[in-house]
């Protein structure tokens, strides 16, 4: 690598540090007035308001957040989502310094990342690499599966849970999550569209109601010639891979290898969109899925039941 690519690098990096590593927390948390674990998390208001992992926090009766100088401010529970290991904090504080919550739905294999946390301990810990892949699906430590996560080579270790995955314009992309041990460079993020749509909820209800249909499948690209050969113009759906027997998708008679691509009318064109349309709304009211099967692009019925807390 020469030199100018070498400072360009850098810049991109040590730029979206400085402006998000204020805005990163480090989360500790206790139950019967004992330490229960640690993780990271980060402020996206100014008024408090956080975002971290579930386990991060789950189980706990007390929490505190740790700003990179070292004031320790107090952090209550907001709600909690184990589906998809995100947790909303209140940490108390006025004029809180706050990082923007970018867009992952532009997000390219190959695009610089830079993920910051506090692994071990060791307080605002900066690793860069890159997004290695998209759509990938990753079971949550309450045993559900999180679709959608982002895969990065950004070094995680314990510790990094719920701190933020940048882009080089220092906005949060993702909310890191995991890392496969002993693997290294396996690690995920939550996409930050997601974490969106839940702290909203969590905010409004302080819970998520979900809808369910027992369906596993994976993010797939349309081509044109599939598009126009079945009539749908997104780009991309869900490509069934298992049905659970006695389910929702069961009972509608859904099949691997059908391709999911609306719900009651709505575009899908991923996982991330099925799981806004399958909102607390859906529960127990009949609709329609519309479906490719083979050569052939048709609504299939199915009433979604709610999806039970981990």
């Amino acid at each position: 690598m020469d030199q100018a690519a070498l400072d360009s690098y850098s810049r991109a990096v040590t730029g979206a540090a400085a402006k998000a590593s204020p805005a990163v927390l480090n989360i500790h948390a206790r139950k019967g007035g004992k330490p229960a674990g640690s993780g990271s998390g980060f402020l996206f208001t100014a008024d408090g308001h956080a975002i971290t992992n579930s386990h991060v926090v789950h189980g706990s009766d007390g929490l505190d957040a740790v700003l990179p100088e070292g004031q320790s401010l107090t952090a209550e529970l907001v709600g909690e989502d184990p589906g998809t290991d995100l947790a909303l904090l209140r940490v108390q504080g006025a004029g809180l310094p706050s990082l923007s919550l970018g867009d992952s739905r532009g997000l390219k294999p190959g695009q610089l990342v830079v993920a910051i946390g506090n692994p071990y301990g060791f307080q605002t810990t900066v690793t860069a690499g890159v997004v290695s892949a998209l759509g990938r699906s990753l079971r949550s430590q309450s045993g559900r599966l999180i679709d959608d996560v982002i895969q990065t080579d950004a070094a995680l270790n314990p510790g990094n849970s719920g701190g933020p995955l940048l882009d080089a314009l220092g906005r949060a992309v993702g909310v890191n999550t995991a890392v496969i041990l002993p693997a290294q460079g396996l690690c995920f993020a939550v996409p930050i569209d997601t974490a969106k749509f839940v702290a909203r909820e969590l905010l409004k209800k302080g819970r998520i109601r979900r809808g369910y249909l027992g369906v596993a499948g994976q993010n797939v690209a349309l081509s044109p010639h599939a598009k126009s050969l079945r009539g749908v113009s997104q780009d991309g759906g869900i490509l069934v891979v298992g049905v659970e027997p006695g389910s929702p998708a069961a009972e509608a008679a859904l099949t691997e290898g059908d391709v999911i691509t609306g719900f009651n009318g709505q575009t899908v064109r991923g996982t991330d969109d099925l799981h806004r349309l399958l909102s607390e709304e859906s529960i127990g009211v009949k609709g329609y899925l519309t479906i490719i099967r083979g050569r052939v692009l048709m609504n299939a019925a199915v009433t979604p039941k709610e999806d039970k807390p981990a």
